[in-house]
């Protein structure tokens, strides 16, 4: 039963190196099929030369040296010559396609891999680590690639050379030829056992090196937490416990690649003394001319390297199709959210929005909405608050999609947004989330990413609207000053503004308000609060406050609890309830030192 278990376990291997290379060939054959006809011209002239200067060696030693030939000496010479010149450019030739395909190759996988992960869920980026997963990505898109090169490398030099070059051995003696071949079964059996054991040793490396770099990145990210809470010494033992896990991994992934070459060298060994022996026997007893022996040891000689290229072939394309197959994991990963067959694209008039009995988990966790129903009237302000955990931040997420209901329907203008395309849905969305995100470039460039057909003009006066102008002014470059990564030379409120205003420049007739002015101080927050009271009329505006005293002119205000709303109303209204939550936040935060939380 074990010995069946292998066998399949080898088959379904081997099948998969060759479904790897079949995949990758259709995916990028025809794409450079005249740069790949090209090199394996070039990799054609290689092994013809090599082979020339191989079966030459005969001329060579009989005719200039036994019969003394000087009118040979200089064709002989001159053709050997030219022959050299041939394989060097021809090498040069492929070397620098090969280089260009597979540098394109990359490019174009990197460019498909992302516009991939574009199309992937929100949920799935909240379970994948970002930084193990653009590490990971780093170490495998270089798979695809190599899986191509080794292939035609492989096949047009070193496969076409070895069988030129055991054609001169063939031609010159027959009987040596097959001394040579008897070491091959026993070294084709040990390098198909290494290949394996290499097999598992890669991906565990692989996996490893995405931790650690990954874990460095989020360090280097999250610094001066880390300073603050002096988690220096923790964090570089953890470091430094992966980099050991992995240093020990690649340690044995080289015992494994190397161990070859003693089992190569051994064989060689073996081959070239039976043949010198052989040889010597022939020339001493049978008097047998040189020329030929000479020949047949120079092919046996330069069959060597291509040999022992073909030899490590099989330990190469594991590594390279264990790269490329978890390249091919993340291509192949369906999104969760496709636009239904035939979905149109959102038409909005009057922007309401209706949430009618919606419930939702995130993955097998308890469910964080049920069976919620409001209703965010059209060009009105709806605020939602509630305590920490009632679910308010979830129900921002739903209206653009970010994620889908497990039961119940969201409706904007009577059409359930499930049944439109996202990116039509999106276009009428503006959004500003708790944690304010910069990507690398300047602060105009930021902000034209809320609609990149903005004219500079439109983002002043968005960034007026934010009261992030006055402080943009006085930044070195103005509106052309580099933000750092993820906005470091800015302050959390100065981020803040500048998302708000990215989401104004926008001019979507639905804003959403995830606690947009948590992070600003009491005068940035008061000035901001202005700026949103404005910019929110016309608009249908949905907005998370944790202090009430930023909502108290919303026009319907949904108090949330475990998911539900349980009250609804003004702010008056609401205030005066006896025994209701609201009222009780309410006299929570004008209580001296009162603090609501709803960070969820």
């Amino acid at each position: 039963m074990d010995a069946k278990d292998n066998e399949s376990r080898k088959a379904a291997d081997i099948e998969s190196v060759t479904a790897v290379l079949r995949r990758v060939v259709a995916e990028n054959g025809r794409e450079h099929v005249k740069g790949y006809a090209f090199a394996i011209v070039c990799l054609l002239i290689v092994a013809g030369t090599t082979a020339f200067t191989a079966w030459i060696m005969e001329s060579v030693i009989n005719e200039a040296f036994a019969n003394r030939r000087a009118d040979l000496v200089w064709i002989i010479c001159g053709s050997i010559f030219v022959a050299f010149v041939l394989r060097g450019f021809a090498g040069y030739g492929q070397a620098v396609t090969l280089s260009k395909i597979g540098n394109n190759i990359v490019a174009r996988y990197q460019k498909r891999l992302f516009a991939h992960l574009m199309t992937l869920s929100v949920g799935y980026f909240n379970e994948a680590r970002s930084a193990r997963l653009a590490a990971q990505i780093n170490q495998n898109i270089n798979g695809v690639r190599d899986v191509l090169n080794l292939t035609v490398t492989s096949l047009a030099r070193d496969l076409v050379t070895l069988v030129a070059l055991l054609g001169v051995m063939l031609y010159q003696d027959l009987v040596l030829t097959l001394i040579v071949f008897t070491v091959a079964p026993p070294l084709l059996l040990g390098l198909r056992y290494l290949s394996k054991r290499l097999r598992s040793a890669t991906k565990d490396s692989i996996i490893l090196n995405s931790h650690v770099l990954g874990s460095m990145q989020e360090a280097v990210q999250g610094i001066a937490i880390v300073k603050a809470f002096t988690m220096e010494r923790e964090l570089q033992g953890r470091i430094q416990s992966s980099i050991d896990q992995a240093e020990r991994r690649a340690n044995k992934i080289a015992q494994l690649s190397e161990r070859n070459g003693p089992m190569t060298e051994t064989v060689a060994g073996f081959s070239i003394a039976g043949v010198m022996a052989y040889a010597a026997y022939q020339s001493i007893y049978g008097g047998v001319l040189p020329g030929a022996f000479f020949s047949f040891v120079t092919a046996l000689l330069l069959a060597y390297e291509p040999a022992k290229r073909l030899a490590k072939l099989q330990v190469q394309m594991e590594r390279a199709a264990v790269n490329a197959r978890m390249i091919y994991e993340i291509l192949d990963m369906q999104p969760h959210q496709r636009d239904k067959p035939g979905a149109g694209a959102l038409e909005v008039t009057n922007a309401r929005i209706e949430f009618r009995n919606v419930s939702f988990a995130y993955g097998d966790n308890p469910p964080v909405l049920r069976n919620l129903s409001f209703v965010a009237e059209g060009g009105k302000t709806t605020a939602l608050v509630g305590p920490s955990g009632a679910g308010k931040s979830t129900v921002i997420t739903l209206v653009p999609r970010f994620y889908d209901p497990g039961n119940g329907e969201i409706l904007i203008d009577g059409h359930n947004i499930a049944d439109v395309t996202k990116s039509s849905l999106r276009q009428h969305l503006a959004y500003v989330s708790q944690q304010p995100y910069l990507f690398e470039g300047t602060i105009r460039d930021n902000i034209r990413y809320g609609r990149p057909d903005a004219t500079d003009a439109e983002i002043e006066d968005a960034a007026r609207l934010a009261n992030a102008h006055d402080f943009i002014l006085a930044q070195p470059q103005g509106y052309d000053t580099p933000v750092g990564e993820n906005g470091a030379t800015l302050s959390g409120g100065q981020r803040q503004r500048l998302s708000i205003a990215r989401a104004l420049v926008r001019n979507a007739p639905i804003l959403l308000l995830d606690e947009a002015t948590s992070a600003l101080d009491t005068e940035s927050e008061a000035a901001v609060q202005q700026a949103l009271d404005a910019a929110m009329a016309g608009r249908t505006v949905i907005v998370i406050a944790h202090r009430l005293s930023t909502v108290v002119n919303a026009d319907k205000i949904i108090v949330m609890h475990a998911g539900q709303a349980v009250e609804e109303g003004t702010h008056e209204s609401l205030a005066q309830q006896p025994g209701g939550l609201y009222a009780r936040l309410n006299n929570l935060q004008a209580a001296p030192n009162g603090l609501l939380s709803s960070q969820e």
